[in-house]
């Protein structure tokens, strides 16, 4: 059994630092009092900060190769590592609209990896079944309108490694949404032209959540109060948002987290560069642009986002870390797992200094870069 001491954390918001975090068989078994069990391998975290590990439910790759130019179980291997040194502990990879061919061999790279896989949860599909008008870095070549009979071979196909798809919910007929959520599948409202009636009827209609807040939906009118401002009055939709100050300004986070609170949480949608296939990204400054020209992909990491949100967005701290952690894992039901410093989750922690730098990683129990 390992006891972690000296640490600090936050439980239900309050921020603990005389309770020591007991951990067996990679897992979280209890919480409690600052007294260490006899027979427990000590580990002082030296007043740090430890949280659950982060999780990144949209991000297209890391640590080198583009996941959808090389859909690859070594592409999987690749993010998994690098990802996991940089503080996230889950993700999913995600394949932007993309052609059926590219789609298949990320399936089958999935299928093949899962076994092995560590900071890996499975696959979030943004498309193709999207909105042309809001296409953004997408290509429209490859969007359509699903079919049931397309839709339920995909998933037939996926074997459950499909976890999550954006979806332009305003252009699909019922049946496909309702298949859907039925395989139990998180949809996520993204890259649509919704009025807001639409969209609250989406939401209302089991659509979770809603893809990177702003980037590729229409603006907030106020004769026209679209997407946006349907999520903000759902009493239940959540929305991912890109905190990197490019994609999205800071006052318009800090705007958001003010009216969603705890129905608000970070990904990436990060990318790599790449010169090859249709999405090609190449780094500008501070972003990753298209080409063209076109803003893509982000540049920072979870950690950064949260960092941002601390010093640029008014966000506690406490709360900066649940829009890292327990928010997606909520999304995902898998909050009884992961996300979370609750007893029988598992040790996917992090420790992280007074200015927020990551100092150690564990996963599953085991400090990573050791033996």
């Amino acid at each position: 059994m390992i006891a972690i001491k000296n640490g600090k954390f936050f439980l239900k918001d309050e921020l603990v630092t005389n309770h020591i975090v007991l951990i067996k068989e990679g897992k979280i078994i209890d919480v409690q009092g600052n007294q260490t069990p006899e027979g427990c391998q000590e580990i002082d975290a030296e007043g740090a900060y430890i949280t659950p590990g982060f999780i990144d439910l949209q991000i297209y790759g890391s640590g080198g190769n583009l996941f959808s130019a090389y859909p690859s179980v070594e592409t999987l291997r690749q993010m998994d590592a690098d990802l996991i040194s940089k503080g996230t502990t889950g993700f999913l990879a995600c394949v932007a609209t993309n052609t059926p061919e590219v789609v298949h061999d990320s399936i089958i790279a999935a299928k093949e990896y899962r076994d092995e896989a560590k900071a890996f949860l499975g696959l979030h599909l943004e498309g193709p079944y999207l909105n042309a008008k809001r296409k953004g870095a997408h290509v429209e070549e490859y969007i359509c309108k699903a079919s049931l009979d397309e839709v339920k071979r995909l998933m037939e196909h996926a074997d459950g490694t499909v976890k999550m798809m954006t979806v332009a919910a305003e252009l699909q007929d019922d049946e496909v949404i309702n298949y859907l959520l039925d395989q139990g599948v998180v949809l996520s409202l993204g890259h649509s032209d919704a009025t807001f009636e639409e969209a609250t009827k989406a939401y209302d209609k089991g659509v979770a959540s809603t893809t990177h807040l702003f980037n590729a939906m229409p603006s907030i009118h106020h004769r026209s109060p679209n997407l946006p401002v349907a999520v903000f009055s759902h009493p239940t939709a959540m929305a991912s948002i890109i905190a990197d100050g490019s994609h999205v300004d800071f006052e318009m986070v800090k705007m958001s987290y003010r009216l969603m609170k705890d129905r608000l949480f970070l990904i990436t949608d990060a990318v790599t560069a790449c010169s090859i296939g249709p999405y090609q990204h190449q780094l500008s400054g501070e972003k990753f642009i298209t080409p063209e020209g076109t803003l893509s992909g982000s540049n920072i990491t979870l950690l950064q986002a949260v960092q941002n949100c601390v010093s640029q967005c008014d966000i506690s701290l406490a709360a900066a870390l649940k829009l890292a952690s327990l928010n997606p894992a909520k999304l995902m039901g898998l909050d009884n797992k992961i996300g979370n410093l609750e007893a029988g989750c598992k040790a996917d922690l992090l420790f992280l200094t007074g200015a927020l730098e990551l100092s150690k990683v564990f996963k599953d129990g085991h400090e990573q870069g050791k033996a």
